[in-house]
């Protein structure tokens, strides 16, 4: 199982670059893959959880994103970042998952994801309602289409700016900024229904 990381810090100045680990690759140096999967397993791991819902899909789909991107280190660019081609890897495949059968439920034992985990808190009703509210939003943003729910993932949950996110899921600026303005509406209602 994947185990949380420095996932996509810069390296230390005593540790190589993503660049010169792929490099080394390239040289034919398999063990230079070991620190790429420890820098990014937790961004990947979390692409897609928050993508599937499900933490077993999440674990199996995040290490088939690194076969896959071992596989097809040839077409990685290196002038570019690692951290984006390896996430638009694991939204792919979790995408073309999603498309093969219904969408998942979340079983609240199976939250994990901090950002959206209560704080901790002396008052029990309040963490409760956090738990819940947690709980609410997590459940919205499954039931959204996949695209949708990618675009949420990539922008609020790993921080990627538009241009990040159009690379990672290789549509244009323009399609990034629509789908996130119909996601983040269809999450308003679905949070907020009238009546």
């Amino acid at each position: 199982m994947l185990t949380p990381s420095r996932d996509g810090r810069p390296p230390a100045e005593d540790e190589p670059s993503d660049q010169a680990l792929v490099e080394r690759l390239g040289h034919g140096d398999p063990e230079a893959f070991g620190p790429l999967v420890q820098r990014y397993q937790a961004s990947v791991y979390n692409v897609c959880y928050r993508l599937l819902g499900e933490r077993v899909a999440a674990e199996d789909l995040a290490q088939e994103t690194f076969i896959r991107a071992y596989q097809r280190l040839h077409h990685y660019d290196p002038q570019r970042p690692f951290g984006p081609w390896i996430r638009r890897i694991a939204a792919n495949l979790c995408l073309n998952h999603l498309e093969a059968r219904r969408p998942a439920t979340l079983a609240l034992d199976d939250e994990r994801d901090a950002p959206l985990a209560a704080p901790a808190t002396h008052d029990p009703a309040a963490a409760q309602v956090r738990a819940e509210e947690a709980a609410a939003v997590r459940a919205a943003i499954l039931s959204l289409p996949p695209h949708y729910r990618a675009v949420i993932e990539l922008r609020h949950f790993q921080d990627l700016s538009y241009a990040e996110i159009a690379a990672t899921l290789n549509l244009p600026v323009s399609d990034v900024k629509s789908h996130l303005f119909r996601a983040r509406k269809l999450l308003a209602r679905l949070l907020d229904p009238p009546g």
